[in-house]
């Protein structure tokens, strides 16, 4: 993804989230200059918890048709599931667009509730696992939707409206996008860890190569590595 395409990403997609009455904390807005002096004084947990702006294409390099824009506003450490003391959980705010598919996948570790925050209609297309951790293409899904159960046929399509929800389990694949509107989603979930509880059907790139053909006005955690590590 070109830079300047990802300036313009995270200026709308804040505008969109205002929208809905949803104001980011202070640190989605610094400019990469203060966010590293921060991180460096008073801020380390947005480095060490990978706080604030994620856009990604997948690496496929069409972001309209393959694509997720997200921050994670909250997130504790995975140490902290192995004591149930501390911030076990963490929370994302995201938009996936009308059309725009985020490929299959699930995780080991991670229990979330997707919500749709308002917009358009979300759709989930689910399957469990098989022992090997792969897709079962047989076996009835159980979700949780607002507390009411319910059972679909595998591969079946789950239509969340504005307000609803579904709590997807450890190990529960899902697909998900938008129709009639783009959506703004809620997470909120156990201790997120993107580089290592994220296991996708079919290779893709979590995080997208960043071409910069502009400065960044906003840092992505993807760039954190290499604009906020020590020296």
């Amino acid at each position: 993804m070109k830079r300047s395409h990802v300036n313009d990403i995270i200026a709308r997609s804040d505008a969109f989230m205002r929208s809905f009455g949803f104001t980011l904390p202070p640190f989605a807005y610094w400019k990469p200059e203060e966010m590293k002096a921060r991180v460096a004084s008073d801020c380390p947990a947005i480095y060490d918890a990978r706080l604030g702006w994620d856009i990604t294409d997948y690496g496929k390099g069409r972001f309209d048709e393959f694509g997720l824009v997200l921050f994670t506003l909250r997130n504790g450490d995975v140490s902290n599931l192995t004591t149930g003391q501390g911030m076990v959980y963490a929370e994302k705010l995201m938009i996936t667009r009308n059309g725009q598919v985020n490929p299959l996948h699930r995780h080991a570790i991670k229990t979330e509730d997707i919500i749709n925050r308002g917009g358009g209609t979300l759709v989930l297309q689910m399957y469990n696992s098989r022992p090997d951790g792969s897709v079962d293409e047989e076996s009835d899904v159980e979700v949780a939707t607002d507390a009411r159960l319910r059972r679909l046929k595998a591969g079946d399509l789950l239509k969340l409206l504005p307000g609803e929800s579904v709590t997807l389990l450890p190990g529960n694949w899902h697909a998900f996008w938008a129709e009639d509107g783009d959506v703004l989603m809620g997470e909120v979930s156990t201790v997120n860890d993107d580089l290592t509880d994220n296991y996708f059907r079919e290779p893709v790139g979590r995080f997208s190569a960043i071409e910069e053909d502009a400065s960044p006005v906003h840092l992505l955690v993807s760039d954190y590595d290499t604009w906020l590590r020590a020296g």
